[in-house]
């Protein structure tokens, strides 16, 4: 039997040198791992919002959901916990989580449920060609705020910290293959995985050279919540400091799942539990 293709024939709209393309084969080339493993494509599902980053659910071979802007925690959050068996994956965009679906994104983490979640942040609404985000720097002049910029970023790690998440990494678009291991390191782990990923928007706000030059390895103790606030605090979205890359926190808690009590893992079950709900 010929080895089933990953990419699909969809044709790309990705902007030349769009960080989402790393994001996109990170994703892909971890499928094929965990089907070498014995877990099958079709045991993952992949869940986007909206925005640039949604179109990866055009480009994946695998059962992948298109939710509404801000709203993708919530369907994913539903599809695990009617099928716990499931590894379900969550690509989101800074401005799709941290503006629009930022509650979601603070409960789900709160409940430790078990889906990884992976933040393609570019900083900007690039769909919409150059609004700002939550994260986008105080001074930045987007299409829609003021010359001299409005606001000033937030944190989502720190936020992150504070909210409960039991995983918690930043990656870089530009370095792939270890942004491709925290990835499917945080879908292995069990409970809510946050992963952020500095993706560059090579149309609207290309932030490479800057990148580049201020990333580097995170090696803390990630089971240490002091040194992870430290890691966390570092750079704050809105100066030049040093980017630590990497799993910055990691601990283990009792899921969402294991506390939902209408959970079972039989196929079978489950349609007759949904169908009494229904009245059927």
């Amino acid at each position: 039997m010929a080895a089933r293709n990953l990419i699909t024939d969809a044709a790309n709209t990705w902007c030349e040198g769009c960080g989402n393309f790393a994001i996109l084969h990170s994703i892909k080339n971890i499928v094929g791992e965990f089907e070498k493993d014995g877990i099958k494509p079709e045991q993952i599902v992949l869940v986007t919002g909206i925005g640039c980053h949604a179109k990866i659910a055009d480009y994946l071979n695998i059962n992948t959901l298109y939710s509404l802007h801000g709203r993708a925690i919530p369907y994913a959050t539903g599809i695990k916990i009617a099928n716990p068996d499931l590894k379900v994956i969550c690509c989101v965009g800074d401005g799709d989580s941290y503006a629009e679906g930022l509650e979601h994104l603070l409960f789900a983490a709160k409940r430790n449920l078990d889906i990884t979640v992976v933040v393609h942040d570019n900083r900007v609404y690039g769909l919409t060609t150059g609004q700002y985000t939550p994260t986008s720097p105080g001074t930045h002049h987007g299409k829609s705020n003021p010359p001299d910029g409005s606001d000033f970023p937030f944190n989502p790690l720190k936020l992150m910290l504070c909210s409960g998440a039991t995983f918690i990494g930043r990656g870089y678009t530009g370095r792939m293959d270890h942004l491709q291991d925290l990835i499917r390191d945080g879908i292995s782990h069990k409970g809510f995985s946050f992963i952020e990923v500095l993706q560059i928007c090579a149309s609207f706000y290309n932030k490479s050279q800057c990148y580049d030059e201020h990333v580097y390895d995170y090696e803390g103790d990630v089971g240490d919540m002091g040194r992870a606030f430290s890691a966390a605090s570092e750079w704050d979205y809105n100066s030049d400091a040093r980017i630590p890359l990497g799993l910055i926190y990691r601990a283990e808690r009792e899921i969402f799942e294991e506390r939902f009590n209408n959970t079972t893992s039989d196929p079978g079950a489950r349609r007759k539990a949904v169908l009494e709900y229904l009245g059927r």
